[in-house]
């Protein structure tokens, strides 16, 4: 009986064919004809890029709250600076006084022993030491204290300031930390919509309502329910953004992300709200869901990073995300709904 032959060990063909755990699916490595690629899980694909997506509009809403806080502290720092400097003026002025003091005295026939301790390194001697003076030592005292109480207000002030200026660096190295999380966030989506034909990122590529993203000015999903005062103020304005693209950090009027949009369309009512959505849920007063009327503020997920503004019959304009316009959607297509806001 003859030996058996073992088995040839498997071509590089077939090793090229691998399995994928996430989708389970098989995925053809080489170019070995006769093999067609596998067509790519759709649902799971559109499930994948809406959480980039939204993980990208957390982070647009921090990074919009440190830039906010940028422009305080920077405003901070600058009126410090400017004290600072009138500060010194103020102060060069008195030494300036004292010191013609002190010449006059010289020319008088030498420095008064009291003047020059009054200008030495330890001034408050000579405050404890003073007594009753003449007109003279009385002017010298009051330049004194004035000196003093300058010197220290300076003092203060440069701590201030340098406490401004550490904070604002801080704040510098957080904008550019959400910001390379946006550009990341933004860049592993586009990667991953990058390896779909045309025809499948089309599929991917629509809203909640499972509508085509719209690229043009389609106001058809409008309720028709009258509005007056400051709600129809922004209503009108929401409603004329309809078909602009959603920016992230921009206030208008080429495009808006989602708190940009909220905060100019209130703006046109007299009301200044905060920049960030999180900021914005406690601009006024809590809405329950029965209670919505056009105008009001609803909110989503439960960091509140995401703002609309209610239109009626169910519906709120919103700025959607990287890639999407400003537009219509009724509110049973978003997740996570946390409540309503009337801005007062």
């Amino acid at each position: 009986m003859g030996k058996r032959r073992k088995p040839s060990p498997p071509s590089r063909a077939k090793l090229a064919v691998l399995t994928t755990a996430a989708a389970g699916t098989a995925v053809l490595a080489s170019s070995t004809p006769g093999f067609a690629a596998p067509k790519p899980d759709l649902a799971a694909v559109k499930k994948q890029v809406d959480a980039l997506y939204e993980e990208a509009e957390a982070s647009i809403e921090k990074f919009n709250g440190a830039d906010e806080r940028a422009k305080k502290l920077q405003a901070e720092a600058n009126r410090l600076q400017t004290q600072l400097a009138e500060g010194q003026e103020k102060l060069n002025v008195v030494q300036g006084q004292l010191g013609a003091l002190a010449a006059a005295q010289y020319r008088n026939g030498g420095v008064d022993p009291s003047l020059q301790l009054m200008l030495s390194s330890d001034p408050d001697s000579y405050l404890r030491q003073a007594s009753t003076r003449d007109q003279e030592a009385d002017t010298q005292l009051g330049l004194l204290r004035q000196a003093q109480q300058q010197q220290r207000r300076l003092d203060q002030q440069r701590t201030e300031a340098a406490a401004a200026l550490a904070a604002l660096d801080a704040n510098h190295r957080a904008l550019a930390e959400e910001k390379a999380k946006v550009q990341t966030k933004l860049a592993e989506a586009k990667a991953v919509l990058g390896r779909l034909t045309a025809a499948e990122r089309a599929q991917v590529d629509v809203d909640e309502a499972g509508r085509a993203s719209r690229q043009g000015n389609d106001r058809t999903d409008l309720p028709q329910i009258p509005a007056s005062g400051r709600a129809a103020a922004v209503l009108a304005f929401a409603q004329a953004q309809i078909g602009k693209p959603y920016i992230w950090g921009a206030e208008g009027p080429a495009g808006f992300d989602c708190s940009g949009l909220t905060l100019r369309a209130w703006e046109k009512a007299g009301v200044r709200l905060p920049r960030v959505s999180q900021d914005q849920w406690n601009a006024g007063a809590r809405i329950a869901r029965a209670n919505l009327q056009p105008g009001d503020l609803v909110f989503f997920y439960s960091d509140l990073h995401h703002v609309g503004i209610y239109i009626g019959n169910n519906k709120m304009i919103h700025a959607p995300r990287t890639g999407k316009n400003v537009t219509v959607l009724d509110l049973q297509y978003m997740p996570d709904y946390m409540g309503g806001v009337r801005p007062g």
